[in-house]
């Protein structure tokens, strides 16, 4: 159970679904690749995509964030009617190029770990992710649509995909 006082916020089956994309930033990690995940699921809480992250040099293409790939692969799958009452989980705060990502495809919600001044924390000026001050409530404040967020819930348990990662 977490302490963490934002996650009363969330059922439980949005915790469940966090949670699943904190283990899977764990695996891609093992994997070799950058502890990041992400899944889309529909109003039911059914997923409908799950990614890891594919951004790693030197084979992997930068602009393969877990976000972006998850989201990209719901659209493939889904209506934009349907994406409205979808939720994007994702174990860390999306960057701008994935909120971006988010609000083209119509993805009506966001629910995120880590936040993104929690990873520049852990990930300090590594070169591989040189983030963006840049939270994702401010990108799609900017847009004629709205995107409901909620986070950074659960921040303890996706930092530790991370811990020791980014030295």
């Amino acid at each position: 159970m977490s302490n963490d006082p934002g996650a009363a916020a969330l059922n439980a089956k949005d915790l469940a679904l966090l949670r699943e994309t904190i283990a899977l930033s764990a695996r891609s990690r093992a994997d070799g690749r950058h502890p990041f995940a992400a899944l889309v699921a529909d109003g039911e809480g059914n997923v409908v995509a799950r990614a890891g992250n594919n951004s790693m040099p030197p084979e992997g293409d930068p602009t393969q964030h877990a976000e972006l790939v998850a989201v990209a692969e719901a659209a493939r799958r889904l209506t934009p009617e349907q994406l409205a009452k979808c939720t994007l989980y994702t174990s860390a705060e999306p960057c701008c190029m994935c909120a971006g990502a988010v609000y083209w495809t119509n993805v009506g919600r966001v629910v995120y770990a880590l936040s993104e001044h929690k990873l520049l924390e852990l990930t300090g000026s590594h070169p591989e992710n040189p983030t963006f001050s840049l939270p994702c409530r401010e990108v799609f404040a900017r847009g004629q649509r709205r995107v409901a967020v909620e986070g950074p819930m659960l921040e303890d348990e996706a930092a530790r995909a991370h811990e020791g990662f980014w030295k």
